[in-house]
């Protein structure tokens, strides 16, 4: 009797968990339908001559030499936008990073590149370069973006015409995520969907809601509201400093627009196994606002939810060729049935990223990378036993093992390594 309410409990759990997915199938389907990507503007209107807006990019960059931060700020200086400066933060860089800017500036006055001094006490690498940017920035628009981001030249341009047109405070884009090696196309595709099924675009945009979001590779402020909110020293101690700043600046009163914007610009955001492991363990438990029950919690549905199914699926088609009873398909049935619906939602999701559909029967693996580098981030962190990133040691605090608080800004000292 106990052996068949287990097998009974299991089964009607693994019908659950193929139900849960479904019903995020649904929403998927939703979500991307609604999904309306933010199209380039028309090349007409003042925006485009020397009576626009003093607009100024601020470009943080710290050992970009092996990525594309010549392109980057290459794509920027051809902006259709017809008033703007670029001002790039060596970050203390230990490669050719500061060469590269140099170099460029030489070449175009609208670019000035400003060495990155020591960091004070209290504040995290990028925050602390954005506002030494900020410091020699004039621009009544304020756009801080990645050294990795690469624009159409109309970007610039749409959004400030979006914010115009709508009376918008701040404008966030989310670019094209280019994924081209195999652990890009397993993981990126699975992040992306957490993050979109978390917090919807439109609650985002909707502003009696709190949720917000900011995208670093894209975020365009007036002045007066950034100044309001206490500019960068406001967020000097957030690895997120992005989406603490869009949390700041819609609790103060700002008006926040969050548009998909893959036709204006698009990013490679890690490139293989170890940048996406160390670059998300910065990430990672930090957002689920560094509450260690919600870390867990999250992990152990991970572990369940999307990982198990396919497992319990192979053991019991296994057992089932070498002659097993008939009870091992009642197991597999609604096992292989979520398995199949979590492809489905791969599917579709691999398809609006332009990455081969064929990945999304690798689906689980990435579900398993997502959980292993949450479990690791959270570990780390709330142990103090610190995360590196870029050369940099984060997060660490010695002889403490109490996570940050929820909504904390967490002011650990920094160094160089």
């Amino acid at each position: 009797m106990l052996e068949l309410n287990a097998l009974n409990f299991a089964v009607w759990t693994l019908w659950a968990i193929a139900l849960v997915w479904l019903v995020m199938a649904v929403l998927t389907l939703r979500g991307l339908t609604r999904q309306k990507p933010l199209s380039p503007a028309p090349a007409v209107g003042h925006l485009m001559t020397r009576d626009a807006p003093l607009l100024s990019v601020l470009v943080p960059a710290r050992n970009e030499e092996g990525r594309v931060l010549s392109a980057c700020i290459r794509s920027i200086l051809s902006q259709d936008y017809g008033r703007f400066e670029v001002v790039a933060v060596n970050d203390r860089s230990t490669d050719a990073t500061g060469a590269i800017l140099n170099a460029i500036a030489k070449a175009d006055e609208r670019l000035r590149v400003i060495d990155g001094g020591e960091l004070p006490a209290g504040w995290l690498g990028k925050p602390y370069a954005l506002q030494q940017a900020l410091e020699h920035a004039r621009g009544e628009w304020i756009l801080a973006t990645d050294a990795d981001m690469i624009f159409s030249e109309q970007a610039v341009r749409t959004a400030v015409e979006l914010a115009s047109a709508e009376n918008y405070d701040a404008v966030t884009l989310v670019p094209r995520i280019e994924c081209l090696s195999f652990w890009e196309r397993i993981f990126m595709p699975t992040f992306g969907w957490f993050i979109v099924m978390s917090i919807p675009i439109e609650r985002i945009n909707d502003p009696s809601r709190r949720e917000a979001i900011g995208v670093g590779g894209f975020f365009l402020i007036r002045r007066d509201w950034l100044r309001k909110v206490g500019e960068y020293a406001a967020v000097r101690g957030e690895v997120a400093e992005d989406l603490r700043m869009a949390e700041l600046l819609k609790e103060s009163g700002a008006r926040l627009r969050i548009e998909y914007a893959p036709d204006l610009m698009r990013t490679r955001m890690q490139t293989n196994l170890r940048e996406i492991w160390e670059g998300f363990t910065k990430n990672l438990f930090a957002g689920v606002k560094f509450n260690l029950l919600q870390a867990i919690t999250a992990s152990i549905f991970i572990i369940i939810g999307a990982i198990t199914p396919l497992f319990v699926a192979i053991v019991c088609a296994a057992a089932l060729l070498t002659g097993a009873e008939g009870e091992w398909l009642r197991l597999l049935v609604p096992a292989f049935l979520a398995w199949l619906i979590q492809v489905f939602i791969a599917a579709v999701a691999n398809h609006y990223g332009d990455i081969p559909v064929r990945y999304a029967f690798t689906v689980p693996l990435g579900y398993a990378l997502f959980a292993a580098i949450l479990i690791n981030s959270t570990i780390k962190i709330a142990t103090g036993s610190g995360v590196t990133w870029k050369g940099r040691k984060l997060y660490e605090r010695r002889g403490s093992v109490r996570p940050p608080r929820a909504n904390q800004t967490v002011n650990y000292p920094v160094t160089d390594e």
